[in-house]
């Protein structure tokens, strides 16, 4: 059964075969959904343009979320390529990597709002110019991390900057609800990914995730593509407004 049929899914983070964007693309694709792709910069395209071809990409474009003209031209890809769409998934952040580093204390006020502005805003940015282009039973989300709600060693601004994301993605849910767009966020468990790889100390989080979470395990980029399908499907429905946890557990787990 093929949950997407027919659905055409917007994804912007894909840097390379073990990016979580890539497992949420091969499960949408897996699923009957088109895909549409977007990079930041030269050297992302060029990683980019193999996985498109991959998953049979309707068009892979540039998005630069720092730049407001980038949001424009995002729109009007969108509209010549597709008109109405069905699936944005945000799964992108940034910040500096001294800021990953050290104490959160030092953190400097342009790393501060490099990270907020790329991190979080564009959830809010990215909503606000494509929202009409959505059709209903739309579904728009973003990646998350539980260093938003706990403090975890190095994560520094990031947790900060996800905390400002998982905040706008509720907001968002309650501003685009009346027009039948869900807004949700899955916090997912570390992965090594390319967007980890700056923070301090990742080794010992996956140790630790081994050792303590219910499931005894680390999760996969496959883990979080299925419940990125679950949540672009109309299985979730009634689902706005919400954090799913895809962690093997070990948000529940305390001291």
């Amino acid at each position: 059964m093929q949950l997407l049929e027919g659905k055409k899914a917007l994804i912007l983070g894909l840097a390379n075969e073990r990016s979580i964007a890539w497992g949420i693309t091969q499960a949408f694709k897996k699923h009957g959904a088109a895909i549409g792709l977007t990079y930041v910069n030269e050297a992302i395209e060029k990683r980019l343009v193999p996985l498109a071809q991959e998953v049979g990409a309707d068009f892979v474009t540039r998005m630069d979320v720092t730049k407001d003209e980038d949001y424009q031209n995002l729109r009007e890809k969108v509209i010549s390529e597709w008109g109405k769409f069905d699936i944005l998934v945000h799964s992108l952040a940034f910040a500096d990597k001294e800021d990953l580093k050290g104490r959160f204390v030092d953190t400097s006020r342009e790393g501060f709002k490099m990270a907020c502005d790329i991190s979080a805003f564009s959830l809010v940015g990215l909503s606000r110019v494509l929202q009409d282009l959505m059709n209903p039973d739309g579904s728009i989300m973003a990646m998350t991390y539980h260093g938003s709600q706990k403090v975890v060693g190095s994560y520094n601004v990031m947790g900060v900057a996800k905390a400002a994301l998982e905040a706008s993605m509720r907001y968002l849910a309650e501003d685009l609800g009346p027009q039948k767009i869900r807004v949700n966020a899955i916090s997912a468990g570390p992965i090594k990914t390319l967007a980890a790889s700056g923070v301090s100390g990742f080794r010992g989080i996956l140790q630790t995730v081994e050792e303590r979470a219910p499931l005894r395990a680390n999760i996969s980029i496959e883990d979080v593509g299925g419940t990125a399908t679950y949540l672009a499907s109309s299985l979730s429905g009634g689902v706005t407004g919400q954090i799913l946890y895809v962690d093997s557990g070990l948000s529940i787990i305390g001291v």
